[in-house]
């Protein structure tokens, strides 16, 4: 993996501190919570700023509290897009062209058939209002099978739409082996969120611990999907790096 295309989440305090030092990017997470983007923006704006400040390369992870784009109800999803759309503004405000959205599934609310065809209208729709320059990538969270992410994908068939694969969320949330995520969306897969956890509980632990098999599952994306980036989704980013230095998966400064 090259530098250029590895993140560190500003879930880790000390994230723009060690992408500063290792030169490494950003993914700026301080916003998934949508009132940080104005009710809270004067509290959240001068924390952001100290993280990404003379850090150039920067993701924009998007808000998904309460946000379900795959809602029957078109009031829910008018209020999806309003916030997503809040988004890409500060996004483009930071420089960030890549954004990461959830896909708001839940369980035993959508069935998979609404998910997937509410899902790529949604989709379809809003891109439509997003500049041509910037790239969304759509995040699996409590999905429990990839053909769904794979179908939404496939159904808005837009380069400018991407899925990123949460790997911590695919191990814990799904009977579907990670690889088998990865190997089933890999022709859309934009981005990763990688950390590890024993598949009890989405932990964000460290990427040796934990039994998701990293290394093999790393080794493989690279050969699957070498132009996507990735976001060490942990909270000591610096620990992540001295690993995959270790598992020689990350080019030296």
């Amino acid at each position: 993996m090259k530098r250029e295309q590895l993140f560190l989440s500003t879930i880790d305090p000390n994230a723009g501190a060690a992408a500063r030092e290792l030169g490494l990017g950003v993914e700026i997470a301080d916003y998934c919570t949508a009132m940080n983007m104005d009710v809270l923006f004067e509290k959240t704006r001068p924390v952001v700023d100290n993280q990404v400040r003379d850090v150039p390369n920067r993701i924009f992870h998007g808000p998904f509290n309460e946000l379900f784009p795959c809602a029957i109800d078109p009031l829910a999803r008018e209020l999806a897009a309003k916030r997503y759309l809040q988004a890409v503004k500060m996004a483009g405000e930071y420089g960030a062209k890549k954004l990461v959205f959830h896909g708001g599934y839940l369980p035993h609310v959508y069935y998979s058939c609404w998910y997937t065809e509410q899902s790529v209208l949604f989709w379809r729709d809003f891109l439509k209002k997003v500049p041509e320059d910037v790239i969304l990538c759509v995040e699996n969270v409590l999905e429990s099978d990839p053909q769904w992410m794979a179908d939404i994908a496939s159904g808005v068939d837009d380069p400018r739409f991407r899925l990123c694969l949460d790997v911590g969320h695919a191990h814990v949330c799904s009977e579907v082996p990670v690889m088998q995520w990865l190997e089933t969306l890999a022709p859309w897969l934009g981005h990763f969120h990688i950390h590890n956890n024993d598949r009890s509980f989405d932990t964000h632990s460290p990427l040796d611990q934990g039994t998701i098999p990293m290394r093999q599952l790393l080794t493989r994306a690279a050969a699957l999907c070498p132009d996507a980036s990735c976001t060490l989704e942990v909270t000591d980013g610096r620990r992540g790096v001295r690993w995959l230095l270790r598992q020689g998966l990350l080019e030296e400064k």
